[in-house]
């Protein structure tokens, strides 16, 4: 008599394509952006989804008009799904010995570490297991300075809005940012809390409000994003941030605040000027395919 658990088994398993194309569905939150990441339609994509359900038996996707969400069940596959494809990439890599090794220093703005650093060093990792990044946080211009003297091997950076086109992998837009229920923005004269004076934030903010003849006065300014989002808490001043680095409980000052409109930065990899190294390669080409779905 044949084994009942023995056939379920056999019968149920969690295919790896399948995962790998719900991991990437998680990290860029909308089917359509997932389908042009792996080079698939939609529909097929929509139908990989529908069979992972199948097998897991759980609803796996929230889905609206401005994306998908993860269940509580997806979530849960989620952290099961990077866990099985790292042990299988690491597996690949060693006996096949075809991975890349070695240590990379990336540098990386602070506005843009928590959103984007997760995502795409997960993402290398999965493809080049044997890699150790090590993370350096500083705003671009101090980034800039370590490049130069070689203490880092590339670094994601910001870039003016008119910047060279071929440079640019995506932009974000500056926007103001204040304590909900603040009146700051209504401060004569106004009260600005700013990164240091050669970031492209703090240009952009004393440039528009220049131009505006709105009177200001500098309350605050520092190299730590930490620090400024402290200040603007504090109710005593606004500041200038990329869009994505402000935290749910800050707001984004509506247009409708008296306050002059900001450009957008645009994000670039820089590397050193020297022939970049393998790992150098691997790491720059993964952050220019992957960041503009993030």
């Amino acid at each position: 008599m044949a084994n009942p658990g023995l056939a379920y088994t056999l019968s149920t398993y969690l295919d790896f394509e399948l995962l790998r194309t719900f991991v990437i569905i998680a990290e860029t939150g909308a089917l359509s952006r997932a389908a042009e990441r792996v080079g698939r339609t939609q529909a097929a994509i929509s139908m990989q989804v529908k069979r992972l359900e199948q097998t897991t038996r759980q609803p796996l996707l929230l889905r609206g008009g401005r994306g998908v969400a993860l269940t509580a069940h997806g979530e849960r596959l989620l952290l099961h799904a990077q866990k099985i494809l790292r042990a299988h990439d690491e597996a690949l890599a060693d006996l096949s010995g075809q991975g890349l090794a070695g240590t990379l220093r990336l540098g990386c703005p602070d506005d843009y570490a928590t959103v984007f650093l997760p995502p795409l060093l997960r993402g290398f990792a999965a493809r080049h297991p044997q890699v150790l990044v090590e993370v350096y946080c500083a705003p671009t211009p101090r980034l800039l300075e370590r490049m130069g003297s070689h203490a880092l091997d590339l670094a994601i950076i910001s870039l003016a809005e008119t910047a060279v086109q071929d440079e640019v992998i995506r932009y974000e837009p500056l926007v103001w940012v204040g304590a909900r229920g603040s009146d700051a923005a209504a401060m004569q004269p106004l009260q600005l809390a700013l990164a240091a004076a050669d970031t492209l934030d703090h240009q952009a903010a004393v440039a528009s409000l220049n131009a505006a003849g709105r009177p200001y006065r500098l309350a605050y300014a520092s190299h730590s994003l930490a620090g400024l989002i402290a200040v603007v808490r504090s109710g005593q001043a606004i500041a200038v941030l990329t869009h994505t680095a402000v935290p749910d409980d800050l707001q984004v000052l509506p247009s409708g605040s008296g306050l002059p409109a900001l450009p957008r930065v645009a994000i670039g990899v820089k590397t050193a000027p020297r022939k970049p190294s393998a790992l150098v390669s691997a790491l720059s080409e993964h952050i220019c395919l992957a960041l503009p779905d993030l």
